[in-house]
């Protein structure tokens, strides 16, 4: 079979707790230096160091291209500064922030707060996906255009082109507007794991980012259709989403045949499927999904980040590259551009436009 779509890589930056941003600047460059579309680095309650939203502001200077999705928990934090923080992350890498949602399930963790306990994870992913529709709302309350900056008049601001959102969810609501201009994406690019049940609804009606687990093309091609099916059963265009196998790497084998499917290594804890081999190995799994119109691309986690990163940009993504499957450049600037999406009218603009078109 025959695709013309394009393959889309990203990658998983962290690995053992850091307290110096220094070593994700270091693996962030590396993996801009194989046009990869972005780099991810997982965070929670319970994992100790800097807060990886924090460490990717810190990342963005000292890139130019690549994305950064940071996780962000949206159990026991307020929306209005998670959409705050994203947002932020969007201007000062200049158009290239992504979030991955994920929640906080124990009550361990609810404990650090105190200020509730912990819930099931269907509620939680409920709110989480509450927590990505208002995210989305206030992006939009500052209207493309609502800075005005006339220092003659004094103006800052077109008050007619900031909106009140008023939302309510199952456990929250914020009225708004944002703090924060619309982003340079206007909406910064969401990513779920779909891979639980409970997290399959949101994913499909709020994520431009799914990953899926599989161990087979055709098992992730039925998983990846899926969720094309429940994005259209939301009124959204099946095409606006992209749908990436999670794949936990380990490149320090010695170039071998990979055994049948994925089932040759171990499943790592909640974190799924795991591959074995050399840089060629994964190559030619990529290779071959990929061709199948299994899926739109791949999210690996190197279990060594140092050592595997390295061998993905130079061995298995350079073959990519010469197999003409992987882009060598990127031709444009922001993470929405990287990944093949459009950048999101404005509500409020799109709302009034109709309205004076009919009137």
């Amino acid at each position: 079979m025959s695709v013309t779509r394009p393959l889309h890589l990203a990658a998983e930056i962290g690995g053992p707790p850091r307290y110096d941003a220094g070593s994700h600047v270091t693996l962030a460059r590396l993996a801009e230096r194989g046009a990869l579309d972005f780099v991810t680095l997982s965070d929670s309650f319970a994992r100790p160091g800097p807060d990886a939203l924090a460490v990717l502001a810190r990342v963005a200077p000292a890139t130019t291209r690549i994305g950064l999705v940071p996780t962000v928990t949206t159990t026991h934090t307020e929306p209005f500064h998670v959409s705050s923080a994203v947002a932020t992350l969007d201007w000062v890498s200049k158009g290239r922030a992504g979030w991955q949602a994920d929640v906080s399930t124990t009550e361990a963790e609810a404990r650090l707060f105190g200020r509730r306990t912990a819930a099931p994870a269907t509620a939680l992913w409920q709110e989480a996906g509450d927590v990505a529709d208002a995210g989305a709302r206030l992006w939009d309350s500052w209207e493309d255009d609502a800075e005005i900056r006339d220092v003659a008049t004094g103006r800052f601001i077109d008050r007619d082109k900031l909106h009140y959102i008023d939302f309510e969810g199952s456990t929250f609501s914020v009225r708004g507007p944002a703090i924060v201009p619309r982003p340079p994406q206007g909406r910064p690019v969401t990513v779920i794991d779909g891979t639980s049940g409970p997290a399959r609804e949101p994913a499909a009606r709020y994520a431009d980012v799914v990953y899926v687990r599989a161990t087979s093309p055709e098992q992730a091609a039925a998983l990846r259709e899926d969720l094309r099916r429940g994005a259209a059963a939301h009124g959204r265009d099946p095409d606006s989403l992209r749908v990436l196998v999670a794949l936990t790497v380990d490149l320090g084998d010695a170039e071998t045949a990979p055994e049948p499917g994925l089932e040759s290594g171990p499943q790592l804890a909640g974190r799924g499927t795991y591959f074995r081999g050399g840089p060629v190995d994964l190559a030619e799994l990529i290779t071959q999904w990929h061709r199948a119109g299994a899926v739109d691309g791949f999210h690996l986690t190197p279990i060594t980040p140092e050592r595997d990163l390295e061998r993905i940009v130079n061995g298995t993504v350079a073959l990519l590259q010469h197999r003409s499957l992987f882009r060598t450049f990127y031709p444009g600037g922001t993470l929405r551009e990287h990944l093949g999406l459009g950048r999101p009218a404005n509500r409020h603009t799109l709302a009034r436009t109709t309205s004076e078109g009919t009137s």
